[in-house]
């Protein structure tokens, strides 16, 4: 399970962290949940997110992997919203739109492609950490089109965000 954390400052992109939370030596599914829950808690008591985005679980033929990933997801969903940290979820193939430009891009073309839009030098740890990091960088361009579209608001509130723009007679 990977995860990444961004900070949006302007039109500017920053990595903050981005990993896999590591549990191939936790045999018992239970305890890789707790474990999920508790690096959860690390990660959200130390960056303070004002969202999280997660990736809607895709379809999958193997019953048992999609019970898993759903449990797994329910925990870190969990997790943020008992700190008060909203939560959004994106469809894989709007992910990869948002990162690549193709909704059907493999997910190595999503970390080459993350690899030059936030100007890493190394290479990537795991195709999870950068898949995260796409779910983030996908939750940042939602929300400059948001921006970009939202209704025009009253008279007052141009104002007080353009004062320039204000002729005295």
């Amino acid at each position: 399970m990977g995860y990444g954390v961004i900070r949006i400052n302007g039109s500017k992109m920053e990595t903050l962290a981005l990993g896999v939370v590591r549990m191939a030596s936790i045999k018992d599914h239970y305890r890789r949940m707790s474990h999920i829950l508790e690096k959860m808690y690390e990660l959200l008591d130390a960056f303070q997110p004002d969202c999280m985005a997660i990736e809607a679980p895709f379809y999958s033929k193997n019953v048992q992997s999609m019970l898993k990933l759903g449990r797994a997801q329910g925990v870190a969903i969990a997790a943020a919203l008992s700190r008060n940290v909203p939560v959004c979820e994106y469809a894989p193939r709007k992910i990869k739109m948002a990162v690549t430009g193709r909704g059907a891009a493999s997910k190595e073309q999503v970390a080459a492609m993350l690899k030059h839009m936030m100007h890493f030098t190394q290479e990537f740890e795991s195709l999870d950490a950068t898949d995260a990091l796409a779910v983030a960088v996908c939750h940042a361009n939602q929300l400059k089109l948001q921006e970009k579209t939202a209704p025009a608001g009253s008279w007052e509130a141009f104002v007080s965000k353009n004062p320039q723009r204000i002729v005295r007679k």
